[in-house]
């Protein structure tokens, strides 16, 4: 059961006051975590480790470009 109708959601409740630069921050620890991730899994053998880890970094990577100089490489989906 919905506690709202649609529409209604009050603005406290929306991301109306995230910024850029919060999202950025986001995108640069994401980086760092990912490269964490990467690391302690190849050094511990774990191989799901390993690969969230590089995803993790590829997608924030992806994200802090896109917003800093404009890259859209997947424009035309």
């Amino acid at each position: 059961m919905a506690r709202y109708k649609e529409g209604e959601i009050p603005k406290e409740q929306l991301a109306v006051h995230a910024s850029d630069d919060m999202l950025l921050l986001t995108a640069v620890l994401g980086v760092l975590i990912g490269l964490v991730l990467t690391y302690l899994g190849r050094k511990g053998s774990q191989m799901w480790m390993w690969v969230w880890g590089i995803g993790l970094v590829f997608c924030s990577a992806y994200l802090g470009l896109s917003m800093s100089i404009g890259l859209k490489l997947f424009e035309h989906f």
